[in-house]
C-alpha cells in the first residue's frame, strides 16, 4: 500500500501550506493544487502548452529534467526564476515529498 506524501505551498514568506496527496494515482502537481483550492488556470489541462499551472519550486528533492515542450513554453514567460517549472509537468510520486512550491503570480 502506498503511503501519501506531503508537499507544501508557500503562501506568504515564512508561511507554507502543508498537502497531502496520493502516490499510486498519477496525479501532477497541478491536479493537487487545483483541487486544493488553488486559483490555476490550467487553460491546456496539462499538456504543456499554456505556461498558466507556473510556479517556482524552492526546496525539496531533486526533480527529473524538463521536457523540451516545458522548457520551450517556460521561455514565453515574461518573468523566470532558477526553479522556475510547469506544475502539469511534476507527477506526484513518493520521490517528490517534502517537494516546497511556490505559486508564481498570474501574468508572470
Amino acid at each position: 500500500m502506498q503511503e501519501d506524501i506531503r508537499v507544501y505551498v508557500e503562501e506568504a514568506p515564512g508561511q507554507r501550506r502543508e498537502l497531502e496527496a496520493p502516490t499510486d494515482m498519477g496525479l501532477s502537481l497541478m491536479e493537487l493544487l487545483k483541487a486544493s483550492g488553488y486559483d490555476i488556470m490550467a487553460t491546456c489541462g496539462g499538456m504543456a502548452l499554456c505556461a498558466t499551472c507556473h510556479v517556482e519550486v524552492l526546496a525539496g528533492p531533486a526533480l527529473p529534467e524538463p521536457g523540451d515542450d516545458e522548457l520551450d513554453m517556460l521561455e514565453t514567460l515574461p518573468v523566470v526564476h532558477e526553479g522556475s517549472r510547469l506544475s502539469c509537468q511534476i507527477r506526484l510520486t513518493p520521490r517528490t515529498d517534502g517537494l516546497v512550491v511556490r505559486l508564481a503570480p498570474t501574468g508572470a
